[in-house]
């Protein structure tokens, strides 16, 4: 899980803005199969929800795990580009979307990844409203 320097200016002035962040992945169409931002807390992971990983600090990335397992061979690195953002995303306002790049692991990132065992999953009993920043 990476980030470009453009995506950790925006998310340092979201964070500035608005406190903790989290980030989610669904797999839906249209707006839904961008990286969406929004404060820790107000999206709900559950147990269908795996994490990618931190990014920026302590902010999670989660990605629902229909989508999970189309990606789970690839490098997710979250980038910024000019252009309205996805309504319920931050980052709507700023001017700006989150998007997503990705490129298939090396066989070496592979092995240590299969060597990491299976990520972690949302808990909804225990991540509540922290956004899975527990």
């Amino acid at each position: 899980m990476t980030t470009t320097a453009a995506a950790d200016d925006l998310i340092a002035q979201l964070i500035a803005a608005h406190g903790p962040l989290m980030f989610h992945q669904s797999g839906g169409c249209c707006d839904g199969s961008a990286p969406m931002c929004f404060v820790a807390g107000e999206f709900r992971v559950g147990g269908q929800d795996i994490l990618l990983g931190h990014i920026h600090g302590n902010t999670p990335v989660w990605i629902g795990a229909a989508q999970f397992v189309y990606w789970q061979h690839t490098q997710v690195t979250i980038d910024v580009v000019p252009g309205r953002g996805a309504g319920m995303s931050l980052e709507a306002p700023e001017g700006f979307r989150f998007i997503v790049r990705s490129r298939i692991f090396s066989d070496e990132e592979a092995a240590l990844l299969e060597l990491a065992g299976e990520p972690p999953r949302g808990d909804p009993y225990m991540l509540g409203a922290t956004g899975g920043s527990a």
